[in-house]
């Protein structure tokens, strides 16, 4: 650990000094390091700084950025913003070759340890000869404590890039909400944000390492500031790049997966934030539809559902975790005619969410915002397992009785779903799929259902997130609250309007 001292005015005057920075990480080695004859610098610069929680975020966080190079000496330095940078973290390096373009991408990992909970951070990413780039963070809570995450699935990147004939194309799946809505995450402002799959969609355009580029570009304007957790969806499966595709998804994301089988790891994990139990899955394991460049059904040979069990086991007979929150990205509830409920889904963890009481599933995949009522087991009778709802009210929810589903797939991708929402009342779900004689994606085949479950719907507006405020409650045994507020990214200038609040109450586990 350097001993290095920097004054709190330093420290300030380096997340807004940019290459005035310089001098004060490292000058001496970049001084000696080889001027490079393109960037003049001596290195490939730092690009796409992003926060990742480690597996205690009370303690532990991961900086990650991205060069178009190998780097020497990749590191974070690190402090509080009263004791100026008094620690350094190396990084460690992860690669891979992109499967259609043939190019190598670099990404940098450090993780910071033995920080304090609930603690202001600043840190300064850099490798030798490259200007550092800088961020704050704050730490989780140890304990019971208040605090605020915000969720949105399906982003995509704001860009133009080349198309395949060498002319300025459009990614066709960007709209300008997909640069807004990091501005209304910032204004939020919360502790973490949960990414619910489909990041950039960059298995669908002609470059894919630009499409990445652009996506973390956009994101780390709010992603140097707080983690952003993803999680895996059909859209980061990308062919060649990897045994299921997923390779680039997993080199640019250091997760706190327990998983040491490299081919699965970081494709599910869990963290803790205060008494909230955070559960990320990657639901083409378990899901029926055919949704990625390749079809990976069943690729974990059930080890994810066996995980998923024991760590619902253990958050529920934990004192410590009063709330239980599934991240994930295709769903089991939607009443609008696009991709639809998913049978695969209903079946696996339908049982296992009910058993274990979870209180909240976060989706994305349908581009449209939906919540369904506290459901908890099916429908009698019913062949598509049609989620029970066990109470009509959609102010105030007690979790204890049933889950509540939400689809937050307005994060910006064009495409939208909200205006396909069936009227009548029904909605669909896939019971199978069927393989394409010319070797193309499979089908869907659906079966329709009475939507009993479905609570509110957004039919006007495409866009928004959702933030959630964890009230503890003060002593053993009290009622402890989760306010939620749905906000409408709106066109065409971006400001937030709220569209609905309402309440999630349970009683907490130490009672």
């Amino acid at each position: 650990m350097s001993q290095q001292s920097v004054t709190r005015r330093s420290a300030l005057g380096l997340l807004g000094a940019g290459a005035a920075a310089s001098p004060l990480l490292g000058g001496a080695v970049a001084a000696a390091a080889p001027v490079s004859p393109v960037t003049g610098t001596g290195s490939t610069p730092v690009q796409g700084l992003h926060l990742q929680f480690g597996k205690d975020p009370a303690r532990q966080m991961v900086a990650s950025w991205i060069t178009d190079a190998a780097v020497r000496r990749p590191r974070v330095t690190y402090g509080t913003l009263d004791g100026g940078f008094g620690a350094v973290a190396q990084a460690e390096t992860r690669t891979y070759v992109d499967g259609t373009s043939g190019r190598t991408v670099w990404v940098h990992h450090a993780a910071l340890d033995r920080l304090h909970p609930g603690t202001d951070y600043i840190y300064a990413v850099s490798h030798d000869g490259a200007t550092p780039d800088a961020g704050t963070f704050r730490t989780a809570p140890a304990g019971r404590a208040p605090f605020t995450f915000t969720s949105f699935g399906d982003q995509s990147a704001p860009q133009v890039t080349w198309a395949a004939n060498g002319s300025v194309g459009l990614d066709a799946n960007s709209t300008p909400a997909t640069k807004d809505i990091v501005t209304g995450i910032e204004t939020v402002g919360p502790l973490f944000h949960l990414l619910n799959g489909d990041l950039c969609y960059a298995n669908l355009d002609v470059d894919r390492v630009r499409t990445w580029n652009n996506f973390f570009t956009n994101n780390t304007r709010s992603a140097r500031f707080r983690p952003w957790m993803p999680a895996a969806g059909n859209h980061e499966i990308e062919r060649a790049n990897g045994p299921i595709g997923l390779a680039a998804y997993q080199t640019y994301f250091r997760l706190p997966s327990t998983e040491t089988d490299p081919e699965l790891a970081g494709l599910w994990y869990s963290f803790t934030v205060g008494s909230v139990h955070v559960i990320v899955l990657q639901n083409d394991d378990n899901c029926l539809q055919d949704g990625g460049d390749v079809y990976i059904n069943g690729y974990s040979g059930g080890r994810q559902l066996a995980w998923l069990e024991r760590e619902l086991r253990a958050a529920r007979s934990s004192r410590d975790v009063d709330w239980v929150v599934v991240a994930m990205h295709q769903v089991m509830i939607s009443s609008s005619d696009a991709n639809g409920a998913d049978l695969g889904l209903r079946e696996k963890y339908g049982p296992l969410f009910d058993r274990y009481g979870v209180d909240l599933v976060l989706c994305g995949h349908e581009h449209d915002y939906e919540r369904s009522l506290a459901v908890r087991g099916v429908v009698s009778g019913s062949e598509t397992l049609t989620p029970n709802p066990v109470s009509s009210r959609t102010d105030v929810i007690d979790t204890t009785h049933g889950t509540v589903h939400m689809i937050l797939g307005g994060g910006g991708v064009s495409g939208t779903t909200n205006q396909s929402f069936f009227k009548d009342g029904t909605a669909k779900v896939i019971t199978a799929v069927t393989p394409n004689s010319s070797g193309g994606k499979r089908t869907s085949v659906y079966v329709k259902e009475e939507a009993v479950w479905s609570a509110v719907r957004d039919l006007e507006h495409p866009y928004g997130f959702a933030a959630f405020t964890v009230d503890p409650g003060r002593h053993p045994g009290d009622t402890t609250s989760m306010y939620v507020t749905y906000y409408n990214v709106n066109k065409p200038s971006g400001e937030l309007s709220v569209f609905e609040r309402f309440t999630l109450r349970r009683r907490r586990s130490d009672g």
